[in-house]
């Protein structure tokens, strides 16, 4: 007798299972270049649109509030409807709102289409990490959770790439053209290749359910299950009803500690992590550098962020996670604090940054493979959309604040030392969890 879960489990994977990984990758490469294109192109649109620092930092928290809406209010969804529905749908309503942001002309309308991008990211980020987590190997999926959140900083370092071809050329607003035209190809390559969860099948539970579970098993190259799982639990069709019943399981007596835990971490590191992602290209000019200056800034931030999520994800085989995560993230704020104490060289300062982006992006990535580890399958995008949603909060406030600390004065020394104290904190609670 072999069930679904036990073949994912114990056969080796497939290359249609890393092509499902592949894919969650791409995905949220085209939502980090949406989300930091506007980081590079900031002082374009400030200076085009009349805009001080503080309300263009309106316009990133935004879109930081759209997503942490999003992965609250729609990726629990996709424990109702399921993974694949919600992913080509998010991917629709990002591509969208990219392309309508290109031809915008108010502070009103950038505004409103960045929460509504924000909305269908929100919503992806969580979705994806889930799919990905449920079509790998249990000793495997911290690594494939880690590969898909890769994405992101991929995608952050291809505006910086992009944007040094389009703006010339084309402005601003070609930055957004070209992201939205890319996210709605996603989409229709999301509609081909992706399938749905076997995990999500087999606890929606119809009389065919075998019948389709063995279809999908087939697809990606693994033997036919004999039977399913016992399941005690199956999903509720009604939107809201599924949707509260969820969100009132995260916090059971038996969840609600892990549940409180990871919802701090999540904020805090957000809050820290956002500034950086949101900032580092104008602090940067700020002090007195080119523009090419901060993009490279930007550039070895996140090229730093790839390297550091792989190696958290190749160390999580071996190392306790909490383990591991408290030491990333403690590690990052102890380099802001560096940063903003010493005075070096340019060479040294843009080393720093790198290393902050490796420690700083594993670690954060890490709380997604922990929130994916720490919830069953029935609320598992519930637990980890609500993680990255009130992380979110966390991520509307850092760079409104930052904002809000540069209009009074405060250098970029300043805005590090205050965000590294948030960093070190979120390090502190992610050894608390326990996960391994």
């Amino acid at each position: 007798m072999s069930t679904p879960t036990e073949i994912i489990d114990t056969s080796a994977v497939s290359g249609r299972q890393i092509l499902i990984i592949i894919l969650c990758l791409l995905f949220n490469m085209v939502d980090g270049f949406d989300i930091t294109a506007m980081a590079i192109v900031a002082q374009s649109v400030g200076q085009e649109l009349s805009l001080s620092a503080e309300k263009l930092g309106w316009i990133f928290s935004m879109a930081l509030a759209g997503m942490m809406a999003g992965a609250m209010l729609l990726a629990p969804l996709s424990d109702v409807f399921g993974r694949r529905k919600m992913i080509i749908s998010s991917l629709v309503l990002v591509g969208s709102s990219i392309v309508l942001t290109a031809n915008a002309t108010s502070l009103t309308g950038f505004m409103l289409l960045r929460f509504i991008s924000g909305l269908g990211a929100g919503c992806l980020l969580a979705t994806q990490a889930t799919l990905a987590s449920e079509y790998s190997p249990e000793r495997f999926r911290t690594l494939a959770v880690s590969a898909v959140t890769a994405g992101y900083p991929i995608g952050a370092m291809m505006t910086s790439v992009v944007a040094a071809y389009l703006i010339p050329e084309y402005g601003w607003r070609g930055m957004f053209w070209f992201g939205g035209v890319m996210t709605l190809l996603m989409a229709c390559v999301a509609f081909f290749l992706i399938p749905e969860s076997l995990k999500f099948l087999i606890t929606k539970r119809s009389p065919d359910t075998l019948e389709i579970v063995n279809q999908q098993l087939a697809a990606i190259g693994k033997p036919l299950a004999t039977s399913l799982p016992e399941t005690t639990q199956t999903i509720n069709d009604s939107a809201t009803t599924g949707l509260l019943s969820n969100v009132a399981t995260l916090l059971s007596p038996e969840q609600r500690r892990t549940t409180i835990l990871l919802w701090f971490a999540f904020f805090l590191s957000f809050a820290t992590l956002y500034v950086l992602m949101s900032w580092i290209p104008k602090m940067i000019e700020d002090s007195g550098y080119d523009f090419s200056i901060g993009r490279d800034a930007f550039f070895l931030f996140n090229l730093g962020g790839v390297i550091g999520i792989f190696l958290m994800g190749a160390m999580s085989t071996r190392c306790r996670l909490s383990i591991l995560l408290s030491i990333l993230l403690i590690g990052s704020a102890a380099g802001m604090v560096i940063f903003a104490l010493i005075s070096v060289e340019l060479s040294i300062l843009m080393l720093i940054i790198f290393l902050i982006g490796l420690l700083q992006q594993g670690g954060f990535t890490g709380l997604y493979a922990a929130a994916t580890k720490s919830y069953p399958t029935e609320i598992r995008a519930t637990g980890v959309g609500w993680c990255i949603g009130l992380g979110r909060s966390g991520a509307v406030f850092g760079p409104t604040a930052a904002g809000y600390l540069m209009v009074a004065g405060s250098d970029m020394s300043e805005i590090f030392l205050v965000f590294a104290i948030p960093m070190l904190a979120a390090g502190v609670i992610a050894y608390f969890l326990k996960i391994d």
